[in-house]
């Protein structure tokens, strides 16, 4: 997507042909800033920060961080102890756990001397599919809003997001927001309603962002400003990410989207789920009882970082001193309440049978 009407991806090798770019996305919406990664430590670090966020650049950010692993030192035992200082980062997304699966795989029969080729390689190999993938899923779910669209005559398609689940969370296009960024440029008329998605407002910050870069129309609201929209016809679908889906179609994503899925049901919006095949977990059934749910530091809620009106960067306490702050980072959101699921092979039934039906080579491994 761009940056200043430039295509820019989140990550990418430097010049040098071995050090890993990423956007530093916890300086935005603000400024835009470059990190170069040179060690696991600061691939660790990236992914653990939020420096890179959103499942599937989290598992492309892991690749790398082994071949940076590996470069240093490309021994079984090196290969093991990086998965396992990349694994802690982030325990809810599975496309991470995908990721240094698909890593080791690649490189633990190679002899010694050829790993830090073959493990390049396939980190491109993992981003350059994520790319594919995310466009698939654009062509899939720009049919649905090309079909609501019919039915507008011209007026905007209103999509309802949370979270980003753009392209800032991908290698390219993003996965909610694919289908948007489809209809965009077939110049269907499009509005997106963005939730601010408290505490670190990746809506605000990241969404609105890129959207803005993009050309996309769009509104910041409140995370509880969905349901009276939804009350008052106001939002057409709703699309939303997840970084981790169930064998029977539960879904995991940023805490908040449960509520969404609650009043979208309630006020007969369709409510959609957009994810990669890698975030598809069939060893579990049960997401609310089986997927760990990740609790982050306090101060992400204790605390806001904005611009103030004379430019300057500040972080600002908004909790009175000593109120105990609890910050659990995702919800589940029980199948029955999904409309239907968009994946790189079509748009879903969120249940065993579809997701099975769809990708029955990773159903079978379970």
């Amino acid at each position: 997507m761009k940056v200043n009407g430039t295509h820019t991806r989140t990550i990418w090798l430097e010049s040098d042909g071995w050090s890993v770019g990423i956007i530093d996305q916890t300086m935005l919406p603000h400024r835009y800033a470059t990190l170069r990664l040179t060690t696991l430590a600061e691939a660790a670090h990236a992914i653990k920060s939020m420096q890179v966020r959103g499942a599937p650049l989290i598992g492309a950010a892991a690749a790398y961080g082994m071949c940076l692993a590996l470069r240093a030192d490309a021994s079984d035992e090196h290969i093991e102890k990086a998965y396992a200082v990349l694994h802690a980062t982030r325990p809810t997304a599975i496309n991470l756990k995908w990721a240094l699966d698909e890593m080791a795989a690649a490189v633990r029969n190679q002899p010694r001397g050829a790993r830090v080729a073959t493990a390049y390689r396939r980190a491109a190999e993992i981003a350059d599919e994520d790319v594919a993938i995310c466009q698939a899923m654009g062509r899939h779910g720009l049919k649905l809003i090309d079909a609501i669209a019919a039915r507008k005559s011209g007026q905007p398609v209103n999509v309802l997001t949370h979270c980003n689940a753009g392209w800032l969370a991908t290698v390219d296009y993003g996965t909610a927001t694919a289908p948007i960024y489809a209809a965009h440029d077939s110049g269907i008329p499009i509005h997106v309603w963005v939730d601010e998605t408290r505490p670190r407002n990746q809506g605000a910050s990241l969404t609105a962002w890129e959207l803005g870069h993009h050309g996309v129309k769009h509104t910041v609201i409140a995370d509880n400003t969905g349901g009276h929209l939804m009350q008052h016809g106001m939002v057409d679908l709703a699309i939303v990410g997840t970084d981790r889906v169930t064998a029977q179609g539960d879904v995991c994503n940023k805490i908040g989207t449960y509520l969404k899925a609650l009043a979208a049901k309630d006020n007969g919006v369709p409510f959609y789920v957009a994810l990669p095949s890698p975030t598809i977990d069939f060893t579990v059934t049960d997401g609310i009882a089986e997927i760990p749910i990740e609790q982050r530091g306090g101060e992400e809620q204790s605390t806001m970082t904005g611009r103030t009106a004379d430019g300057r960067i500040e972080t600002v306490q908004v909790v009175p001193d000593g109120s105990p702050v609890a910050n659990y980072a995702f919800d589940v959101t029980p199948a029955r309440l999904v409309t239907g699921l968009i994946t790189e092979r079509g748009v879903l039934k969120a249940s065993r049978e579809g997701l099975r039906a769809a990708f029955p080579e990773r159903a079978g491994e379970n």
